[in-house]
């Protein structure tokens, strides 16, 4: 039975309640516990577990989502997965079970060791784990044998700790989740703007008269951002959204806390227009876009008209502009089209209304970053905002949606493998040990070197690593090798299954609960997508008594490994995370002056950045136009037969969190295994709606990469274009198959094959007979 029915609903509204009351009830939340809901946002409450998306200044209504509300729903559930649990299955019966299964199990609530001869995970004491992670990291032979993930879940706090504990054991090895996302924000906009975040705030939302949405996915990744987009709309501000699915909420969106527009059934159209550009195509359709403009610009010159492009701007503020038009006069239509799979036309009726907008905001999500030429993409999104003025003005900017909730915190506050020497000096000056200079990992070569026998631990600061990771078949089965895996977790996940010979679980409080220290209750801080920083404040009693808080298990294990001689005071510190924030504040003393004082403040403070005043911190000292000739093509493109495959997340998912098998905007009901794909490339390959099929990673190395027996759905997409969930799609995506800039998995621009399903075994088996 085929798995899709149309959604002809706005999102959000009645659907967005009704969903998320059924998942409250199928964690057994009972309706009066919805009070947690309340703190959510709110000053002196818990920040969101979920997406990042900023918090107004102003908080007396309600700030939750659906999926927000599922993420509490899924951390607040009275499920426990005790060690009666793990003592009635072994590890290998577990992974026979899938991701949802496993997740709902509920909260972890003991400290666990594999234990090999049972193959179970069997209870241990929080000083005997500490111990054993000290036992392994001091018998290495090298700190850079070690492995330290973060997850954008870990707080502020936790983050810094984390780093210092690595730091003084010796190693700059930071894997880290925005490794997986948006680090070409992260490594291309300090070389175009200055900075690597973006340049908006919230209230620039409500003066912006054009919002351009790249590679972004709102209603599900980000849900609060459609009250900006929703009210933005009703204004009159054009929107425009490239994307290729036709996203249900930058269609219709219903506002829950609009009454009447709930009470009638109404929604607000957002999208002025839908531009279903080609997995990859992004780059060709910006350029078409900046090549209109700059043509309208001479042509309004010639005529002694108002001049298309700001050059009054340009002229004080940037460098590059001669080369980018030479790059943009040169590009071909021809080559434009075919490679966006939009026409002339359509990239005219976009380049308009930025050519009329006077305050635009250009915001992009991980459709933009997560390819080959993630960087490139994101540079190209800054010459367009360059090409206008739209940076450092009110109601215009570049607005990257970043993800999990402080995942750019966790950058801010020394997770990198790469630091600057400023900063190391800091941290010798404050705690008189001398760090390392030299560059760590990231997650690719963290990755490479579990592949080449490099790496012999990891630690692993929150997140589902194994599973979020490329190329399974190759770093799943490294990942078993290591000496030690450890797993800072709240709940159940494949990364617990996937472990080292020797592992350790060590469960953690989550945002909603009390955490309680020497000193009395602690609050954490976070900072959002647009650079503001906040506290947040749990408040609901443990899931068990036996949980730490991830400041306490960083601070266990780094006293069991560092032993006296550690220059680092770490009880202290666990007793009062107002210390920690005193190091922050004295290691980073020109973004983060008086920390604690200002934490205080009701939503919190914003951390200033250059570009937004118009000073650009980059070596000319001027924003700077960046070319980049082509349109990012690879070399798999034009190959006959070859479809790139794009990776996504469903509804009913946040990050490899599954909510349910479903997702409820694009029509997809109790499956995962599908293959979205359009009626025309159906007809080309032999192949009709429903059909089973396998999907073959175009690869040149020579390894296999395989998914069998998806279900093809016929779907409004582009041609030579095709997706599948993630992280499902991920075996696909090779190890090598990385941005050169900054290392991103290139997980939405997978070259493959699709045939009908049993064709490749069918061959195998052929080949088997012949020899």
């Amino acid at each position: 039975m085929k798995p899709y029915i149309p959604y002809t609903h706005p999102a959000g509204g009645w659907d967005a309640l009704k969903a998320m009351e059924a998942l409250l009830l199928k964690q057994d939340i009972p309706v009066n516990g919805l009070s947690i809901l309340s703190k959510m946002n709110q000053h002196g409450g818990f920040d969101c577990p979920g997406c990042g998306w900023a918090d107004p200044l102003d908080t007396s209504r309600f700030e939750y989502c659906e999926n927000g509300g599922k993420a509490i729903a899924w951390e607040a559930t009275p499920k426990r997965c005790t060690p009666e649990f793990f003592a009635q299955h072994t590890v290998t019966e577990l992974e026979k079970w899938d991701d949802y299964e496993l997740e709902m199990v509920g909260r972890l609530t003991h400290p666990m060791r594999y234990d090999a001869a049972s193959d179970k995970y069997l209870p241990v004491s929080w000083e005997d784990a500490y111990a054993l992670v000290g036992q392994h990291l001091n018998a290495l032979d090298d700190p850079n044998q070690v492995d330290f993930y973060t997850s954008g879940r870990a707080s502020n706090e936790a983050a810094y700790l984390f780093q210092l504990f690595a730091r003084e054991y010796g190693t700059n090895n930071f894997p880290d989740c925005s490794n997986m996302c948006h680090e070409p924000t992260s490594v291309g906009l300090p070389r175009s703007i200055g900075v690597g975040k973006g340049t908006v705030v919230l209230d620039d939302f409500d003066q912006s008269d054009c919002i351009f949405i790249f590679g972004q996915n709102p209603g599900t990744n980000s849900p609060r951002m459609m009250t900006y987009l929703r009210n933005a709309a009703k204004r009159g501000a054009v929107i425009m959204s490239f994307n290729p699915f036709r996203e249900r909420a930058l269609e219709r969106f219903q506002a829950p806390q609009d009454v009447a527009q709930m009470a009638t059934f109404g929604s607000t159209e957002i999208s002025s227009r839908i531009f279903q550009v080609r997995v990859g195509g992004d780059v060709a359709a910006i350029k078409g876009i900046m090549k209109l403009l700059v043509e309208a610009d001479e042509q309004a010159r010639a005529n002694n008209d108002v001049e298309i492009l700001d050059w009054e701007f340009i002229r004080a503020h940037t460098v590059g502009i001669e080369a980018l038009i030479a790059d943009l006069k040169a590009t071909e239509w021809a080559d434009i089209e075919r490679k966006s799979g939009l026409t002339r036309e359509d990239l005219s009726v976009a380049a308009g209304a930025y050519a009329k907008a006077e305050r635009a905001i250009l915001a992009y999500g991980m459709g933009i970053t997560q390819h080959r030429h993630g960087t490139h993409n994101v540079q190209q999104i800054a010459n367009l905002a360059l090409l206008r003025g739209n940076v450092g003005k009110a109601g215009a900017g570049i607005c990257p949606v970043r993800g999990h909730s402080n995942v750019q915190g966790d950058r801010t506050v020394g997770i990198t493998e790469i630091p600057s020497k400023v900063f190391l000096d800091r941290l010798q000056a404050r705690y008189g040990f001398e760090p390392p200079r030299k560059p760590g990992r990231n997650v690719l070569t963290a990755l490479e070197a579990m592949v080449g026998g490099a790496s012999k631990v990891f630690i692993g600061l929150g997140g589902n690593f194994a599973v979020a990771v490329p190329d399974w078949a190759r770093t799943q089965t490294a990942m078993r090798a290591l000496n030690l895996t450890v797993q800072i977790s709240t709940k159940l996940n494949r990364s617990h299954l996937i472990h080292g010979r020797d592992a350790l679980i060590l469960p953690c409080l989550g945002r909603t609960e009390l955490d309680v220290q020497a000193t009395g209750p602690q609050s954490m801080s976070v900072e959002d997508t647009m650079s503001m920083v906040h506290a947040s404040t749990g408040s609901n009693p443990p899931a068990s008594e036996h949980l730490r808080s991830e400041v306490a298990i960083i601070g266990g294990m780094a006293r069991a490994t560092l032993g006296a001689d550690s220059k680092v005071d770490w009880e202290s510190r666990v007793g009062n995370y107002a210390l920690i924030r005193d190091d922050i504040e004295a290691v980073f003393p020109d973004i983060f002056p008086g920390y604690n004082k200002r934490l205080e403040i009701p939503g919190g403070f914003h951390l200033t950045s250059l570009a937004r005043e118009r000073v650009w911190g980059t070596p000319s000292g001027k924003a700077n136009f960046l070319v980049h000739a082509g349109l990012c093509e690879d070399e798999e493109a034009d190959q006959d037969g070859v479809l790139w495959l794009s990776s996504m997340r469903s509804h009913d998912q946040y990050n490899t969190t599954l909510y349910s098998y479903s997702d409820r905007y694009r029509g997809i009901h109790n499956a995962r295994d599908v293959l979205f794909i359009n009626a025309a490339e159906l007809r080309r390959l032999g192949l009709a709606d429903g059909d089973r099929v396998d999907i073959i990673s175009q690869a040149n190395d020579g390894v296999e990469r395989i998914l069998t027996g998806f279900q093809a759905i016929e779907y409004d997409f582009p041609d030579r274009s095709c997706a599948a969930y993630f992280p499902e799609a991920n075996p696909l995506v090779p190890l090598y198959a990385y941005d050169p800039d900054c290392f991103t998995p290139a997980s939405k621009g997978i070259p493959v094959r699709v045939v009908r399903a049993g064709q490749v075994k069918a061959a195998l088996e052929e080949e088997v007979q012949t020899a």
